[in-house]
């Protein structure tokens, strides 16, 4: 037996006995995880959000409540148990959960973790003794407690945090688009300049791609609802009652204010052995990233200059560009938002590799699958707004270089493919170049068409609209 030592305590599991911190809530085996996994720091109650945790208690929650339901657990024992939880849900004991995310690939350190918080909190309030084991983790292993706070703790972020900033940032851009309706300016392919569009055309592409990203999120969103949560060991519910994995998802559903109901998957081995819905939701907020990506792009593109690039638009000035070249002010969000994706494409392939781990009937890779799967929602949720807010909404555009870009595109000359044919408009649009003058100059000069023809056949603003004029 180790000696007494100073400011912690002895405590006990299947290995043995440990010193834990005596304020610590968590016992011997979230201590020798902690022992065990000094790698990186990252704790479970992440640092952008701690919906994990909270995931983690709700589920223990819920886990109670159907047990005592079932008759399995004493009224005493689960109101105990289920009004611990509940401080862990609401986030009240996250620095309790101090296990570095590169641990066991099953989760279990973290799922002992949350049921020796518990059992701690349950026995001092009901004053009588709950096992962390026996009581609080009734019904349940880590195999599938994981899964299920991975799909419960993603669904809480989609539908807290990231789903209202992408209708933000929709919002924003239609708003914007609508308010520049009618301001033509020349259009590019390969970075050259091109037919022109109106700049709501040009910001309607933004707004269709995020929407199309918004109705796959909400097809996932109904997937992360499926919980694993009655699987247990292997899939087989081994230990669990038969009718456990129904009742769960419906305490679960209550303890939502019945906004979401929640359903018991329908096939547990599948949920236990396999990380598919992680994979789909981290696919499509890739998607949503390498979306923001092109935005993040236009916008710098559009801004770039101001005397000697495009200088369409002038992004708001939010500091200083340069610590060498005075009075220079750099697209700071959209480069932020262009990093954010880039991690978020990298997260993805984490997650990948995390759920290709699912060997045989346990995936062995669940925490760090719940790290970058949380941390991509997180940073896209952050990028979106300040997209919006201080990129978007802001932006000011500059009308004379627009139209002088407008006036000098000699690619207008494509207009009079059907009546010049293409080879004699290729030539007038060299010319243009050659002499850098106006389209309409040199198609006087080369063509029987009159300057009001010509005018009306090359109308930018007609031009946007499609069609042979």
């Amino acid at each position: 037996m180790p000696k007494r030592k100073k400011g912690f305590r002895i405590e006990e599991d299947s290995l043995g006995e440990v010193y834990v911190p005596n304020s610590a809530l968590y016992g011997a085996q979230t201590q020798r995880a902690v022992n065990n996994f000094p790698i990186s720091g990252i704790k479970m109650d992440f640092p952008f959000t701690n919906s994990f945790v909270d995931a983690l208690g709700l589920i223990k929650d819920a886990a109670a409540r159907a047990n005592k339901s079932l008759g399995l657990l004493s009224s005493t024992k689960a109101y105990a148990i289920s009004k611990a939880a509940k401080e862990v849900w609401q986030s009240k004991h996250n620095s309790h959960f101090p296990i570095d995310v590169f641990q066991t690939g099953s989760g279990t350190s973290s799922n002992m973790n949350a049921n020796e918080v518990i059992a701690n909190l349950a026995s001092k309030a009901s004053k009588q003794k709950i096992d962390p084991n026996d009581d609080v983790n009734m019904s349940q292993s880590s195999n599938d407690v994981i899964p299920t706070a991975i799909k419960l703790s993603a669904h809480m972020d989609l539908t807290k945090k990231l789903i209202p900033s992408l209708d933000k940032l929709i919002a924003t851009i239609d708003k914007k688009a609508l308010s520049l309706k009618n301001m033509i300016k020349t259009g590019r392919t390969h970075l050259m300049d091109a037919m022109p569009v109106d700049f709501s055309q040009e910001l309607s592409a933004w707004s269709a791609q995020l929407k199309n990203s918004r109705k796959t999120l909400f097809f996932m969103e109904a997937r992360l609802l499926e919980m694993p949560l009655g699987g247990t060991a292997v899939g087989t519910g081994i230990n669990a009652h038969p009718r456990f994995a129904k009742l769960f998802a419906k305490e679960l559903s209550n303890l939502s204010g019945a906004k979401y109901k929640f359903v018991a998957s329908e096939n547990f081995f599948h949920e236990l052995s396999a990380q598919d819905t992680a994979v789909q939701v981290s696919g499509e907020l890739k998607n949503l990233a390498i979306v923001l990506m092109k935005i993040s792009n236009d916008l710098r593109w559009m801004n770039s200059g101001p005397l000697s690039g495009l200088s369409e638009i002038e992004l708001q000035a939010l500091q200083p560009g340069s610590s060498i070249m005075p009075g220079k002010v750099n697209p700071v969000i959209p480069e932020a938002v262009a990093m954010v994706a880039a991690d978020v494409i990298g997260n993805d392939v984490t997650i990948s590799v995390g759920a290709q781990s699912g060997n045989f009937q346990l995936n062995v890779m669940l925490p760090v699958i719940a790290y970058n799967l949380l941390k991509s929602i997180a940073i896209l949720d952050g990028g979106m707004n300040v997209l919006a807010d201080k990129a978007i909404k802001t932006f000011k555009v500059n009308k004379k270089s627009i139209q002088a870009s407008l006036n000098k595109n000699p690619i207008l000359v494509t207009a009079l493919n059907p009546i010049i044919g293409y080879a004699k408009a290729a030539a007038i649009a060299k010319k243009a170049y050659k002499e850098n003058r106006p389209i309409i100059e040199v198609a006087m000069e080369e063509t029987n068409l009159s300057k009001a023809k010509l005018q009306k056949l090359l109308d930018p603003a007609k031009l946007t609209k499609g069609g042979i004029n």
